[in-house]
């Protein structure tokens, strides 16, 4: 009894310590964002200035925001915009394409989904040039739908999602035909309301790959008003200096939403991945 006391007291320390490790740079940027310019690297020893500004500032965000040379705020709007429309259309054709994988029966399934798990090993440098040529022949240079339309299938998705649609049991899909239902009537009625949590899952992967998304919106949109957040953050540094503060308080800007649409859905996340049939 003794010692799973202790082992559980262990457990709980390298839990809370793992924890303190993952959010400390977190904390440390968003009490960055509150110092002045001068302030953030005049403390470098392990003492609380470190992480406790002296002098408080609300500034940077000040500037980030009334800076109208960078509109930060036509910046969130873009980057928002992109990744709810990519995340609800991954969420559509990734799962339709899932569901045909795991349930239908048609000729050179197998050898189609192996073709597609094949392309999770080529880079994706390797496919950015092509990518990028077929973008330009269609005209899409500049425009969102060079950001959305190659961002709306993903082959982990599909992969993902598979090992979710594998485990819905053929009785219920049996009984949905014995119904009349079609195949879209028993995708859409049976097996959707059931994947809830998998299709959270990754909607929440797709968004924050959107939301975090740098060198294809730097290759692709050139006009700075349709510019995406990552690529705007970046612009804050330049060979005359680096503007920290300002960087600090859009990367809090930017790390909000995140926290907050995690926050909300992390309990069909954790049900997700305990539930999942991958397993490592």
């Amino acid at each position: 009894m003794a010692l799973e006391r202790i082992g559980r007291l262990l457990k709980w320390i390298v839990m809370i310590a793992l924890a303190i490790v993952s959010l400390l740079p977190i904390f440390w940027m968003f009490m960055g964002a509150l110092r002045p310019r001068q302030e953030l690297f005049q403390y470098v020893s392990l003492e609380w200035h470190l992480f406790i500004p002296v002098e408080w500032t609300l500034q940077n965000f000040v500037d980030i925001f009334s800076d109208e040379s960078k509109p930060l705020g036509r910046f969130i709007g873009n980057t928002l915009f992109v990744a709810v429309l990519v995340t609800l259309l991954s969420l559509l054709f990734n799962s339709m394409a899932a569901f045909a994988f795991s349930k239908l029966k048609f000729r050179g399934r197998n050898v189609i989904f192996a073709i597609f798990l094949s392309a999770l090993v080529i880079p994706g440098e390797v496919t950015m040039v092509p990518t990028y040529l077929l973008v330009h022949a269609f005209g899409w240079i500049d425009s969102f739908r060079a950001l959305v339309i190659p961002g709306a299938v993903s082959v982990f998705s599909i992969f993902l999602l598979v090992q979710f649609f594998s485990d819905v049991p053929g009785e219920l899909l049996e009984a949905g035909k014995i119904d009349g239902a079609s195949w879209l009537g028993i995708y859409a009625r049976i097996v959707l309301p059931a994947m809830i949590p998998a299709l959270i899952t990754m909607g929440l992967i797709t968004f924050l790959g959107q939301w975090d998304a740098y060198l294809w919106p730097l290759i692709v949109i050139n006009d700075e008003t349709k510019q995406m957040l990552q690529v705007a953050i970046a612009t804050f540094t330049n060979l005359q200096a680096t503007e920290w503060g300002k960087i600090l308080a859009a990367d809090t800007v930017a790390s909000v939403p995140i926290l907050i649409l995690f926050l909300f859905l992390q309990k069909y996340y954790v049900r997700s991945i305990v539930s999942s049939g991958i397993k490592g």
